[in-house]
């Protein structure tokens, strides 16, 4: 329990000084910004590897090369998992117009919920193959379908009026027509009464947990695939989560340019599936080699997608520029109370 709390308390204590020091005002981050975060917390992840080496932890329950290398395994998958959220997380800002001095606020919150959502899947997922060992063989299964589905999709559309949580949204609170600065919530006058309502930035932090929540049903088996250590998967889980937020401000802008990185995704979703499927026959593959896979295919990925850039398309009509206010009315528009 030592190790699990004192890292969980270090996180907290990175994340209040990022929101407490270096963001306590709204601000646009910057790109020299966002690879410098990125760069500290790669930093980290490879100290963290690093005493987990040198077995220089608090704990008796990670230790040596063997877990080392299960740990940079798992942050690697979970990183390049969590770079296909950035696609998802560029269409919903997008989607809503949200004013890119806030969008630092949502991904900040968003990983403290990733946090604790996380924190349970990985306590269930771990409690599940302890007392049915054969469900490991069902997580193979889902991650190669996973994967020959990921390969198969057409890109990612977002509708969020279809979206369940939205609609639960609506029902409990009114929404309000406009943003209010960097508050998830405002006080509004509905039916003549002052009342609680939920502001547009809110329904896309509602959003963003929800898409994560999605994308860890995929990466958090694909951990187990590596590791059966919980204390593993949670913490690489972790520090990828801690890097994707630097990462999408460093990679929004050009993120459709890697679109071979989906069918890189795709297989090393295979790849880690058909590994766990291997044990059922008594084929185990090491670390080591795995660890080599998922990064030559990730980086084939990135640097074909260089190599061979997608074909550019004919220009439309440009339209005008998108009104914040606007779009966030039409988050409200439907399924809310009349003022």
């Amino acid at each position: 329990m030592l190790a699990w709390a004192g890292f969980v308390g270090v996180v907290l204590v990175l994340l209040a000084v990022d929101l407490g020091i270096f963001n306590r005002k709204a601000h646009v981050i910057t790109m020299k910004e966002a690879g410098r975060w990125s760069a500290i917390t790669l930093v980290l992840a490879l100290a963290f590897a690093g005493l987990i080496y040198t077995h220089n932890l608090p704990t008796d329950i990670v230790g040596g090369r063997k877990h080392a290398l299960e740990f940079l395994t798992g942050y690697l998958i979970e990183l390049a998992l969590s770079v296909d959220n950035i696609f998802v997380f560029v269409l919903i800002f997008g989607y809503f117009c949200v004013p890119p001095q806030h969008q630092h606020r949502v991904l900040f919150w968003g990983v403290l919920g990733a946090l604790v959502f996380r924190g349970g899947m990985i306590g269930a997922g771990a409690l599940l193959i302890r007392r049915f060992e054969w469900i490991v063989y069902v997580f193979g299964a889902f991650l190669v379908f996973t994967g020959v589905r990921m390969a198969m999709q057409d890109d990612v559309e977002i509708e969020p009026e279809a979206n369940p949580v939205l609609k639960l949204i609506r029902r409990f609170l009114p929404v309000s027509a406009d943003y209010d600065g960097q508050k998830f919530f405002t006080r509004e006058r509905w039916d003549g009464k002052m009342r609680l309502a939920a502001t547009p930035l809110f329904v896309v932090l509602a959003l963003v947990e929800t898409t994560d929540l999605i994308f860890a049903v995929d990466s958090i088996p694909a951990i187990f695939a590596v590791t059966r250590n919980p204390f593993l998967v949670f913490t690489s889980n972790v520090f990828a989560i801690l890097c994707l937020r630097s990462l999408y401000f460093l990679l929004a802008e050009v993120i459709d340019k890697f679109h071979y990185l989906k069918a890189g995704l795709s297989i090393v979703l295979i790849f880690i599936g058909a590994k766990m499927l291997a044990t059922m026959f008594g084929l185990h593959i090491d670390t080591a080699i795995s660890l080599c896979v998922v990064a030559l295919v990730l980086i084939g990925s990135v640097v074909l997608s260089l190599l061979r850039p997608k074909p550019a398309e004919a220009a439309p009509d440009v339209p005008r520029e998108p009104d914040p206010d606007e779009a966030a009315a039409d988050v409200a528009r439907t399924g809310t109370e009349k003022r």
